[in-house]
């Protein structure tokens, strides 16, 4: 190897080496961070220096992963703007700032068309699309003023197709797509960078909630995979953003 190789080799480490090392830099406010995908995601996104900042409305979950993770949080409903208001309040003041948002916080309700209720389908709407609307919308107005920022939203397969049993769950998750594609458009101007994660099978809380049984379940995503695609996500040089990421199972 000739020393101008040797020498464009090692240049080439260094950038990489600087761009990881942003990751330090960040400063993350992730809904739902309490479990699944969002306890894994602030997990890792702390051991790579990151400060973070999780919210959940269930207040035990909470505490604990407060505790677990040396992480800040508050309780929050992301569905109710007062409380979400709040939250990029008190996220930017214990951070000392706030660049990153992950619109993690979703639920699902599953039923035939016919046996979807109207409540089951406005609270899977105003947490999975309400909810992710607010907290961009607050956090926002943050990022604009400092000309910079990062959104990532939550999505799934599910908003890139429906399947049956999915009328309230799927349409919210391609409502999401509708939100992310249209904030890129509107965002970039100010060095905002708007991406989305679309999941398949995850093995998480989610499942059991929507009283789910997984298939071979050693063989499905686990929120580690999730949580490793945000960090690579976020680590990528700020010239460039990878505006969708679709992540399967390899053999499930």
């Amino acid at each position: 190897m000739s020393k101008q190789d040797a020498f464009a080799k090692l240049e080439y480490k260094n950038k990489i080496a600087i761009t990881l090392m942003e990751i330090k830099t960040a400063k993350v406010l992730i809904t739902g961070g309490s479990t699944g995908i969002g306890y894994e995601t602030a997990k890792l996104l702390k051991e790579n220096g990151a400060t973070v900042f999780i919210c959940s409305r269930t207040a035990q979950s909470l505490e604990k992963a407060i505790t677990t993770l040396n992480v800040y949080g508050t309780v929050a409903d992301v569905s109710n703007e007062e409380d979400v208001a709040r939250l990029i309040d008190e996220a930017i003041a214990k951070m000392d700032g706030l660049n990153v948002i992950i619109n993690n916080a979703g639920i699902g309700r599953m039923a035939s068309l016919t046996d979807t209720t109207i409540a089951d389908f406005k609270e899977v709407w105003q947490t999975n699309v309400l909810g992710s609307f607010l907290v961009a919308k607050y956090a926002a107005k943050h990022f604009i003023q400092h000309n910079y920022g990062n959104i990532i939203n939550i999505g799934s397969t599910a908003a890139q197709k429906g399947f049956a049993g999915g009328t309230s769950y799927a349409s919210s998750k391609f409502a999401v797509s509708g939100m992310t594609q249209s904030w890129q458009a509107e965002l970039r101007k100010h060095n905002i960078r708007v991406m989305q994660v679309n999941p398949s099978e995850v093995i998480t809380p989610f499942l059991e909630k929507i009283d789910y049984t997984t298939k071979n379940p050693e063989t499905k995503l686990k929120p580690t995979e999730i949580a490793h695609t945000i960090l690579s996500m976020l680590a990528m040089n700020d010239v460039g953003f990878v505006n969708t990421v679709t992540v399967w199972a390899t053999n499930p």
